[in-house]
């Protein structure tokens, strides 16, 4: 099979977007933090980049989609990737884009998925101990869990992922992104403890702008994503980019339903985080319904989460930037709702059987995810510590882990920090 140059674009593009959407996290859950946390905030998704990509490239991708005998996980072999330059895409069948490009495309999902963790543990991690983390989870999680989910085997589906294998639907990584991120939030949240002043002090983001325009990115971003994952330039990627607008839409209207009946007002970070939901949730369905039951499953997602991000208030754990709320109990519905919404679901066959297999598959991986991440977790703390020291947390963990601080305003100039102080001081 010869390269087609129009997937082989279609996909680069799409893994240029995918890209994105990291520093669409980081400008997300920067926004959403305080002050004097947004720089750490911000650095914890860079190294995830930075430690993810190396590791994929020397062992990640042959433990995620390598040949071996088991089918939970690849080889531990040291990447060849160098002489794979002529090879094209062979995952459950043939796809006519270089071999190379998918290495690339599939890096970029494992890069966001440690960097959505982060939001879990704002304002008190210790960032050597996050690098520490990064590269340890990745390993032990993250590669297994790929290749049960993505790796499709040959084009008879010999070699296959355990899950992909049995038939469980995931399209673009509900399960082996969101899911996997949302469980492993929720155990390092329980292992760092709480916040100073968690349920005390207000803890209202920052910058409402720089998390619209964050979720703008992954908005953006997340065509490639959901699209991309197609490998082709076809009608299952048109599928894709349709069902992701109009989950998106969807929840973003369920989010700011729910804010304007529980509360009499609706909110731009509701609005955002009701559009990421919507994204999550239609993430591993996107090619498994149409766009009318892509509407019902974004509603439902922007509801439910609206409703899941006060839990953590109820049961006292501190998702900092509710990634558990959102990420993992959209992830959960998205992954469920195509055994309710598939044309071999729940409402078109009244067959459990896909919805049990879907199950099977979300609760598989959370489980994994959330016991594997506790044990790091806790083994990191007894160690080296995962937590700063609380002097530090209240001074900042800008100033005392990278000692910068992202709005430098010169309190000496006329007496005040504030725009007239600082006016009076120019007069």
């Amino acid at each position: 099979m010869d390269i087609n140059s129009g997937d082989t674009a279609w996909v680069l593009i799409s893994t240029a977007l995918v890209l994105l959407m990291t520093p669409g996290v980081a400008l997300f859950y920067g926004g959403m933090v305080r002050a004097k946390s947004v720089l750490n905030m911000m650095m914890m998704s860079l190294a995830s980049a930075a430690i993810v990509t190396m590791l994929w490239v020397s062992f990640g991708f042959s433990m995620a989609f390598g040949d071996s005998e088991t089918p939970f996980f690849g080889s531990f072999e040291l990447s060849n990737l160098g002489s794979l330059i002529n090879e094209i895409t062979v995952n459950g069948g043939e796809f006519p884009i270089p071999l190379l490009l998918f290495v690339a495309f599939q890096l970029m999902f494992a890069i966001i998925t440690v960097a959505l963790i982060s939001g879990a543990i704002a304002d008190r991690t210790k960032f050597s101990s996050w690098i520490l983390f990064v590269g340890i989870w990745s390993v032990i999680v993250y590669f297994p869990v790929a290749n049960w989910v993505f790796d499709f085997g040959n084009q008879n589906g010999d070699g296959a992922g355990w899950l992909a294998a049995l038939g469980v639907i995931d399209f673009a990584g509900g399960t082996a992104v969101h899911i996997n991120a949302g469980a492993a939030a929720l155990a390092l949240t329980l292992v760092i403890g709480r916040r100073i002043g968690f349920k005390r002090d207000a803890m209202r983001p920052h910058s409402l702008p720089l998390v619209l325009l964050g979720a703008a990115l992954l908005w953006f971003g997340w065509f490639g994503f959901n699209a991309g994952s197609a490998l082709s330039a076809n009608g299952s990627a048109a599928l894709a980019v349709l069902n992701t607008q109009v989950a998106a839409a969807s929840a973003l209207a369920g989010w700011l339903v729910v804010e304007r009946v529980r509360d009499g007002h609706s909110t731009t970070l509701g609005a955002a985080s009701g559009v990421v939901a919507g994204l999550v949730a239609i993430t591993p369905a996107c090619v498994a319904v149409d766009p009318i039951a892509s509407i019902a499953i974004g509603m439902v997602a922007g509801a439910l989460c609206a409703y899941a991000v006060g839990l953590k208030y109820r049961f006292n754990y501190d998702d900092s930037l509710d990634v558990v709320g959102v990420h993992l109990v959209a992830g959960l519905w998205g992954t469920l709702a195509i055994g309710i919404f598939n044309s071999d679901g729940l409402l078109s066959t009244g067959s459990f059987d896909l919805l049990i297999r879907q199950a099977l598959g979300a609760i598989t991986v959370l489980s994994y995810s959330f016991v594997l991440t506790f044990i790091i977790a806790w083994l990191l703390m007894k160690t080296v510590g995962l937590r700063i020291s609380e002097e530090s947390e209240i001074e900042g963990v800008d100033l005392s882990t990278h000692a910068e601080s992202a709005y430098d305003i010169d309190t000496r100039i006329g007496g005040s920090g504030t725009l007239s102080g600082i006016i009076k001081g120019r007069a």
